[in-house]
């Protein structure tokens, strides 16, 4: 079995607590050989932990001849222009999301991808979320029709007074969470087509000049209409997922779904009628029918699924090896993250006080 030599960029709580985490559980297919970061706690930390060099400054991690892969862990702001010198390097890249916040520096990195012959992946792993793979079964099995809506909601209330509440840091609600529920989102829109994108924004609770509250509203000729909202004054939080179809519908959580769902050829036979409808005395009446309701549900199999975020990252880092070690497609496609990062700036555009980000032109600063 081939191993993956890696190198992290960023030692913060994605690049130790996630990236090394996963991969440390997967020896046979991951070796953390070298990481980067600019804290020397942290470099000692990991020299410690993970038996690995450390670097101070990331350059330096990208002048070794022995790493497959880099996984690019930096503050938000930073994902681009290091993301773009790895692939020049000649590294393939995962990089945490979000991946931009513009489609012309996806254009420029997808570019040096297929330049280079490197692979970049984006860290979006709630794709493969239990709870979310099981609804996408659900609905793919057809037993609650056609999607009309679905609402996917990851609101709660909380203040927030870090680097990611900070516009020229690229943080935000949108950036940080929303891209997670946002793939999900166009998962259940269709993802061969760019949506109409209706979005407000505002800042509740957070400390910086960021949005900490978003509602999106993803719909078009044919397709379901999404709303998605991440809020931080959201004092009685509900339903992650609530999907509504011709059939029946399905709400939930990450702990829990539930689905009903009637069969049409058990239901009475029905016909339009354009008179006034009357009971048998008489009397006006309105429509009434009984219809035999299936329902089921899932919960968590066992510990693994029962926590969603490590569950999703040990399959994502087993479809990124696939793709690294066996030649297999990316699940998430580099079309899939473009259309994102399409709807992301269709919501800047829309919220002009929360979009001063730190790009001016073309360059990077």
């Amino acid at each position: 079995m081939k191993e993956i030599s890696a190198g992290i960029i960023g030692l913060g709580r994605s690049g130790r607590d996630i990236h090394a985490a996963a991969m440390r559980q997967m020896p046979d297919m991951y070796r953390i050989t070298a990481v980067s970061d600019p804290l020397e706690g942290r470099r000692t930390r990991a020299a410690k932990e993970l038996g690995c060099e450390v670097y101070a400054d990331y350059r330096e991690l990208l002048q070794r001849n022995d790493l497959d892969l880099i996984v690019n862990a930096t503050p938000s702001q930073m994902h681009v222009p290091v993301s773009l010198e790895c692939l020049n390097s000649g590294f393939h890249v995962l990089c945490e999301k979000p991946l931009a916040r513009r489609v012309a520096d996806v254009d420029a990195l997808f570019n040096a991808s297929q330049r280079t012959g490197r692979i970049i992946a984006v860290y979006q792993q709630l794709r493969f979320a239990p709870a979310f793979e099981r609804m996408i079964k659900v609905i793919s099995s057809g037993v609650i029709g056609r999607i009309v809506q679905a609402n996917i909601t990851a609101s709660s209330f909380n203040r927030r007074w870090d680097w990611q509440t900070l516009q020229e840091k690229d943080g935000g609600s949108l950036l940080n969470k929303g891209t997670h529920y946002l793939d999900q989102a166009l998962q259940l829109y269709g993802t061969d087509m760019m949506p109409t994108v209706i979005c407000r924004m505002d800042k509740a609770n957070s400390f910086g000049d960021a949005e900490d509250y978003v509602k999106m509203i993803l719909c078009g000729d044919g397709r379901p209409l999404v709303d998605v909202e991440i809020s931080s004054c959201c004092a009685y939080p509900g339903a992650t997922y609530q999907v509504q179809g011709t059939h029946g519908g399905i709400k939930g959580s990450d702990d829990r779904l539930e689905w009903k769902y009637y069969k049409p050829e058990e239901a009475p036979e029905q016909h339009l009628v354009v008179e006034a409808l009357s009971k048998g005395d008489g009397t006006p009446s309105f429509c009434r029918e009984e219809l035999k309701w299936y329902e089921d549900c899932w919960e968590p199999a066992d510990e693994l699924e029962a926590n969603p975020f490590h569950a999703a990252a040990m399959k994502y880092y087993e479809m990124l090896y696939n793709a690294l070690a066996t030649e297999k497609p990316l699940v998430i496609t580099p079309q899939e993250i473009r259309r994102q990062v399409a709807v992301i700036e269709q919501c800047f555009m829309q919220n002009p006080h929360f979009s001063k980000g730190h790009i001016k032109g073309d360059e990077v600063e």
